[in-house]
């Protein structure tokens, strides 16, 4: 299982942000080329994983979460909540600060009331900083939250609770190496 998403994370570019080594894969990026069956891999592989009883809605944050997302929603019939990087201004409506390994800004959650239960499916945690602000978010809420899957883990970020990862990587001397896998 994840044999395409392992073979492709070994075959990604690296280039440097800074001090920070920036792999560059499909499901990070959307660059090169995103292919279907590599979608179709991470969801069955994110289906097998998470804990989908009772789960009104998945929550992603843009853009990379989106493509993850709305294959995942369409294998599994659960709304799709995008928390996105502009204000609507919407009732209720969460400001979330976020600052990851090369960046921070602000994303904002809307669509998720209190007493919904969520998965929240990421596409990589290096640092943890945009999960745990989206924790946070939820919980401001009163949202329940009953799993969390990213694809590509790098690192042993600390977001407070439980995190299931398919792929963990170590991104070093210029290349990605795929470390250990969930399944």
């Amino acid at each position: 299982m994840l044999e395409r998403l392992i073979r492709s994370l070994e075959a990604s570019p690296v280039m440097k942000r800074g001090e920070y080594d920036y792999f560059i894969h499909p499901i990070t990026d959307g660059v090169p080329l995103v292919e279907p069956a590599l979608l179709r891999e991470v969801g069955c592989a994110m289906v097998r994983v998470l804990d989908l009883s009772g789960v009104d809605k998945i929550v992603v944050c843009e853009a990379m979460g989106i493509h993850i997302g709305v294959a995942f929603s369409m294998m599994t019939d659960i709304p799709l909540v995008v928390v996105r990087k502009r204000s609507y201004n919407l009732p209720g409506e969460v400001a979330v600060h976020q600052t990851t390994g090369y960046s921070k800004g602000e994303l904002y959650l809307n669509g998720v009331s209190a007493g919904e239960r969520v998965v929240i499916i990421d596409d990589v945690c290096s640092t943890g900083g945009t999960l745990r602000a989206l924790i946070s978010a939820l919980g401001q809420v009163g949202a329940e939250i009953a799993d969390i899957c990213v694809v590509i883990s790098r690192g042993d970020a600390d977001i407070g609770r439980p995190l299931k990862t398919l792929v963990r990587v170590d991104v070093s001397g210029g290349r990605v190496r795929v470390v250990d896998t969930c399944i």
